[in-house]
């Protein structure tokens, strides 16, 4: 069963670690949450919607249990589970998967992975791998739209997760707003 809708109705800070370790899957693609980022709103210069509301932010207000999907650098789609309460504006980045089920499928979307862990490592990559695209910006992760789903299968979150500042940011890279499972060969960046 998929997670409900109040998993994601709190704060983007309780959400973000809570979500490793979950199941995320788009059709038979599969792969295992060890890395995210949160993201707040008008309290966060890195947030998409620092600035307000935007048509093309208007899906990270909520309501929470939604996909938000973005493009970036003119190539690249991102994935973001949006949180917090309907109206506000939160999301937390899946950064990187462990593949589970659907590696094949994520082979051929993702042709220049060399190795297995590297289908998932990063942003981009997981999205690619599992088909995320603008259709499926908004996508419900509560019902069965398109498929796409976040479940637990009865892995915890780690009881110490990583922690470090988030990758890649001018404005606010100075929170420790970044989550990661210890030791997973898996992420994007190790440490």
């Amino acid at each position: 069963m998929p997670l409900e809708r109040g998993f994601y109705a709190r704060n983007v800070l309780e959400v973000a670690p809570d979500l490793l370790n979950k199941v995320l899957g788009l059709g038979d693609c599969r792969g295992r949450i060890v890395e995210v980022e949160a993201y707040g709103g008008d309290d966060d210069p890195a947030s998409h919607g620092f600035r307000g509301m935007t048509p093309r932010t208007e899906v990270m207000f909520g309501p929470p249990g939604r996909l938000y999907v973005y493009f970036t650098y003119g190539m690249h789609w991102c994935a973001n589970v949006v949180c917090g309460a309907d109206g506000e504006c939160a999301a937390v980045l899946l950064r990187a998967l462990t593949p589970l089920a659907g590696l094949d499928r994520m082979r051929e979307r993702r042709p220049a992975a060399r190795r297995d862990r590297d289908l998932c490592s990063g942003p981009a990559k997981l999205s690619a791998a599992l088909g995320i695209d603008g259709a499926t910006n908004g996508a419900d992760l509560v019902g069965t739209d398109g498929g796409m789903e976040i479940v637990d299968d009865g892995i915890p979150p780690p009881t110490n997760p990583g922690r470090s500042t988030r990758i890649g940011l001018t404005a606010g890279n100075d929170l420790s707003w970044r989550w990661y499972v210890p030791g997973c060969a898996d992420l994007s960046r190790r440490g």
